[in-house]
């Protein structure tokens, strides 16, 4: 069974990470873990409507605000029919990904890691050039998704 690993946040419910969801599924069983940084809500883009949406728009709550996506990414890729599971990470992306392969709770051995990010642009992520990031502390496969 093939193990991915999200990182992710204000493209959670997204068309293109929901893709590459249902692509590992094709490819066979496979289970997912999301890891959502808990990005401060200043952080995020006014201009991006393509993930889910937050019903505390107006209340400068970034964790719950993760949260409230976990659950529902985790329902999502449950529903196309894989093991699914995660958490709210540090607010860095790179330190949210550390953590998560550090805590030795569970085997945190994945065959790819998933950034999805905004688009060209939009991406304080990219712009920060996060997917690099990831890939130097993981050491393995990572995929950069951009959101339409």
């Amino acid at each position: 069974m093939k193990k991915y690993l999200i990182v992710a946040n204000q493209t959670l419910g997204g068309e293109s990470l929901e893709h590459e969801v249902t692509e590992r599924l094709e490819r066979g069983d496979a289970t997912f873990y999301v890891v959502v940084p808990a990005t401060a809500i200043d952080d995020h883009s006014g201009d991006w409507s393509g993930g889910y949406k937050s019903e505390m728009a107006e209340v400068d709550k970034a964790h719950a605000v993760a949260e409230q996506r976990l659950r529902q990414m985790v329902d999502k890729v449950k529903s196309l029919g894989a093991k699914a599971d995660g958490e709210v990470g540090h607010p860095d992306p790179k330190t949210a990904v550390q953590d998560v392969l550090d805590d030795h709770t569970y085997d945190r051995t994945y065959d790819e890691i998933i950034v999805s990010t905004l688009p060209q642009g939009l991406s304080g992520w990219l712009k920060a050039d996060v997917p690099s990031q990831v890939a130097a502390v993981a050491g393995g496969l990572v995929t950069t998704v951009e959101a339409r």
